[in-house]
């Protein structure tokens, strides 16, 4: 799990084909120190495993499903990406919960200064709109954000100037494709509520209603 507030930014050194996937070469401009192998670091947002560690420099495999749902079938050497490592439980959580797991990819429409802010506008599918609300969280290429409004298929965020500055949100240019991350929360819930039940279990009734809740002592 991850926070969504970057630890610091890292260069793209190498791209390496590994079948359908890829193996992508990193190195942080921070101190990995306590970075080991196995460990998990979010790269723009992607949750990525460390296989090989020298210092700064950094490996990991990237699936074909990643891939698929994500920027770094785009990549390029030369590239500046975000970069946090994995939350502790005894760190502060002043983001919100970011799985790294991407759910999908959204473009940068527009960019507007506002007094010491820049609002950015983004597009995005509406699978993905559907789980964001006003005020609701999101994370865009792994930075937590407030949602300022959303509709079908779009949302705003506003950045001030220190993520602009310690993150790639600052550099990116109208048009600029980016990972999108919606907030846990509203999956879980949608699932609950419409009564899915383990695969295997496609047969079962049921589902969270206000009788149900009756029941349960929550009403």
């Amino acid at each position: 799990m991850f926070t969504g507030i970057i630890e610091g930014l890292g260069t793209l050194e190498a791209i390496n084909a590994g079948g359908q996937g890829r193996q992508l070469a990193l190195t942080a401009d921070f101190d990995l120190e306590g970075t080991k192998i196995g460990d998990s670091i979010a790269v723009n947002g992607a949750c990525l495993t460390v296989v090989r560690l020298q210092g700064r420099r950094f490996t990991v495999d990237v699936s074909p499903e990643t891939m698929d749902r994500t920027t770094f079938k785009n990549a390029k050497v030369g590239e500046r990406l975000n970069l946090e490592r994995a939350l502790r439980l005894s760190d502060r959580l002043d983001g919100h919960l970011v799985s790294g797991h991407v759910d999908g990819i959204g473009r940068l429409e527009k960019r507007e200064a506002r007094a010491n802010a820049v609002l950015l506008s983004f597009s995005v599918p509406e699978e993905l709109s559907r789980y964001m609300i006003k005020k609701g969280s999101v994370a865009v290429d792994g930075i937590s954000l407030t949602i300022n409004d959303c509709t079908a298929g779009a949302f705003q965020v506003s950045i001030i100037p220190h993520t602009a500055v310690i993150t790639t949100i600052g550099i990116k240019a109208v048009g600029a494709s980016v990972n999108i991350e919606t907030d846990i929360i509203g999956k879980y819930v949608e699932r609950f509520v419409a009564g899915e039940r383990r695969t295997g279990d496609k047969g079962a009734e049921g589902g969270v209603d206000l009788s149900l809740l009756a029941r349960s002592g929550y009403l």
